[in-house]
């Protein structure tokens, strides 16, 4: 792909640094990235990947932007209230660089129209807020060997982690937190959340997606990056596939 001096002066920060240059730029034009969530986590993420020239961006959320999301959702605007989170954020990345494709899905993903999505996409960001679908992408992605960035926040505590199952010794989702009936959930609506808290999960999300992407530095594989807000203290601890694993056996059995 060849870009022209409009493009050129666009990513010039990122052409300058010699580990991405224009062949990393190239790899970003030409990839294709599905974010399933467009609240807290997935407003940076959008906003960052949109913003350094991925080709195609998948947004995918059912839900509708509310008052209490402006808090912290940094990719809707007040009169965006009432409108499909997806198809807001869409509004704003293409504000920041019309170039950028971005398809629209305006649902949940669920078993097909999950599976379906993430087989069209290079690389999968969940920026989801419930264990049910995190584990659901979780095995989408390994069964498709496709890599996963993935993310949480609540309260003033975040993580981040990627799952690259194309690596034979890559973990997934599922070797870090095996999925547990009735497992209890934390939500922002109960527990809260601090503003910019999601904006830094979300920004290290999208750098972990481009470095993927482009081939450069050491991603977070088999490793869980621990954030906390309250004392600015990071903590990344080493993550091993579990031998035993019910997701990655089927895997391997495929």
């Amino acid at each position: 792909m060849s870009f022209d001096d409009e493009a050129l002066l666009r990513y010039s920060r990122h052409v300058l640094l010699p580990e991405i240059g224009i062949a990393g730029q190239t790899r970003f034009a030409g990839s294709t990235v599905l974010i399933v969530g467009a609240g807290g986590l997935g407003c940076p993420v959008a906003l960052y990947l949109g913003a350094s020239g991925v080709g195609r961006l998948i947004v995918a959320d059912g839900d509708v932007v509310d008052l209490t999301n402006l808090q912290r959702q940094i990719g809707h605007a007040t009169a965006a209230v009432g409108v499909n989170k997806a198809r807001s954020l869409a509004a704003s990345i293409g504000a920041i660089n019309p170039t950028v494709a971005v398809t629209l899905l305006e649902n949940r993903l669920e078993d097909e129209s999950l599976r379906a999505a993430v087989a069209s996409c290079d690389l999968v960001v969940d920026a989801s807020d419930n264990f049910a679908t995190r584990h659901a992408i979780n095995r989408a992605c390994t069964a498709a060997g496709k890599p996963l960035v993935s993310g949480a926040a609540i309260g003033f505590s975040g993580q981040v982690a990627v799952f690259d199952t194309r690596l034979e010794t890559s973990p997934c989702y599922h070797c870090l937190f095996p999925e547990l009936a009735g497992e209890p959930e934390m939500r922002c609506a109960e527990s809260g959340v601090f503003s910019p808290l999601v904006g830094l999960v979300g920004a290290m999300q999208a750098a972990e997606a481009l470095k993927v992407l482009a081939g450069v530095g050491e991603p977070l594989t088999g490793r869980l990056l621990l954030w906390d807000g309250l004392r600015a203290d990071a903590r990344v601890l080493r993550v091993p596939r579990d031998p035993d694993c019910l997701v990655c056996a089927q895997r391997q059995a495929g």
